[in-house]
């Protein structure tokens, strides 16, 4: 199996995503051949997933303010900063007939072989985990997204974090913290980590990329991954769908919901205080940060916070997924006991829902236009 490699760099939100649709749909119809494209993006730029409201996500005044473009991925997941230190990976391949998102978690595994093959030749044991994560001992190293194009080809994408300016993205992207402070760069760093933060060494972003390429052939069992660059049929094709998509307001502040509500709840323990802020997009908790001044494993309490990401709400499922983690992870919480850690998030839960009916009784508090484009 031969596949095309393009690497490309300091390329504009709307051309980098504009050139992995297109070659999505031109994969699947034969007119491309399959591509896996490792780029950079310019630093820096905010993207939000497809199924995202961009003004839920990202503080758009903050990116006027500063130069940072935002656009909207062709694939689903969370917001995140791309640029010169974030690695963007991208995979067009043809489908098959029973290729469908039921099966996203199973596709998911499978392309995530290349970047964890990649990854452990550098030394970072990293794992796939959950439905769309790559992580090292509970902290997400890498975002994944996959989305299939009306011919049948299917995209991939990755965002590798070969470093990452926390501060920045935290700025950025909207959090239930109320303010940034060292507490909060801390917290989010507990969470998330790096290429370079996981070898404790600098390393150039090229040597990554080499290495990812190398993985994916491993992987994929290629014969050949070769070099090459876009055809002029792709580029002019490229340039045809970033003016008409990437680049209208119609797609990148496109309306899907309400804003997200936050909620926080503090709890004082024999342990510590426990102080949790969660994020609910509708019913549905779309993230949750749990701080305080208790003693525990970094790693259990990101294991616990990722299970909660995009959780239902309702008292009893909180409680069932809060219990399985202590349950496996118990002597990692210093003596919090599971009903307290949940007590402190259903008290948050409630007071977001609180919050969110306040907004959706007062007329001024948000514009809704679902399908529209930005007011």
């Amino acid at each position: 199996m031969n596949w095309r490699l393009i690497t490309d760099d300091n390329v504009s939100p709307s051309f980098g995503l504009a050139a992995d649709d297109v070659l999505a749909q031109r994969v699947g119809m034969n007119q491309s051949q399959p591509t896996l494209r490792l780029y950079t993006y310019r630093s820096h730029c905010a993207l939000v997933g497809r199924f995202q409201n961009i003004e839920n996500e990202i503080r758009i005044e903050y990116c006027r303010e500063n130069g940072i473009a935002t656009n909207r991925r062709p694939t689903g997941g969370g917001a995140i900063i791309m640029g010169a230190d974030q690695l963007g990976v991208a995979l067009t391949i043809p489908g098959r007939g029973d290729d469908s998102y039921s099966h996203a978690r199973e596709l998911m595994g499978n392309f995530s072989e290349g970047l964890v093959r990649g990854l452990n030749q550098l030394g970072v044991e990293a794992k796939f985990r959950r439905k769309n994560d790559i992580e090292v001992n509970s902290k997400k190293l890498v975002g994944l997204g996959i989305y299939r194009a009306p011919s049948g080809g299917l995209l991939f994408h990755a965002s590798l974090l070969v470093d990452l300016d926390i501060e920045l993205m935290l700025r950025v992207l909207n959090t239930p913290f109320e303010k940034i402070s060292d507490k909060e760069i801390d917290t989010v760093a507990g969470r998330i980590t790096t290429v370079r933060r996981e070898l404790e060494n600098w390393i150039a972003l090229d040597e990554v990329r080499r290495v990812i390429a190398d993985g994916f052939a491993g992987a994929f069992d290629l014969s050949l991954l070769h070099a090459d660059g876009f055809s002029r049929d792709e580029l002019d094709d490229i340039a045809k769908l970033e003016n008409e998509k990437y680049l209208t307001d119609d797609w990148v502040y496109q309306t899907t919901s309400v804003p997200d509500s936050n909620g926080s709840a503090k709890v004082k323990t024999e342990a510590g205080l426990i102080d949790v802020s969660v994020t609910m997009a509708g019913g549905t908790i779309k993230a949750a940060f749990i701080g305080g001044d208790f003693f525990a494993e970094e790693s259990a309490v990101a294991d616990l916070e990722a299970s909660l990401r995009w959780h239902a709400s309702q008292p009893e499922k909180v409680a069932a997924t809060i219990g399985k983690i202590f349950q496996s992870r118990k002597s990692q919480f210093s003596g919090i006991q599971p009903e307290v850690m949940v007590e402190a998030v259903t008290k948050a839960v409630s007071r977001a829902r609180v919050a969110e009916s306040q907004m959706r009784a007062d007329p001024y508090g948000c514009y809704v236009n679902p399908g529209g484009a930005h007011e």
